[in-house]
């Protein structure tokens, strides 16, 4: 089961871990709140979803492009 889950957590993104840690709140009541939300509107929290996973994945790219100043 713990296999699965880090499999899971692995693949998703990230981005319920990095909103927990940047506001400082436990991880899975955020997962918790994403699923409640998709129910509640009809799946609109899942386009948020996608576009902060976006976000994250164009910040990555930034940084792992140039790493220091002196890179060219």
């Amino acid at each position: 089961m713990k296999r699965l889950q880090y499999f899971i957590e692995s693949q998703a993104f990230g981005v319920c871990t990095m909103l927990g840690e940047k506001l400082g709140i436990a991880t899975s009541s955020i997962r918790l709140s994403f699923i409640y939300l998709s129910f509640l509107t009809m799946g609109s929290p899942v386009l948020l979803y996608l576009m902060l996973a976006f976000w994250m994945n164009v910040q990555k790219s930034l940084r792992r492009e140039r790493s220091t100043v002196w890179d060219l």
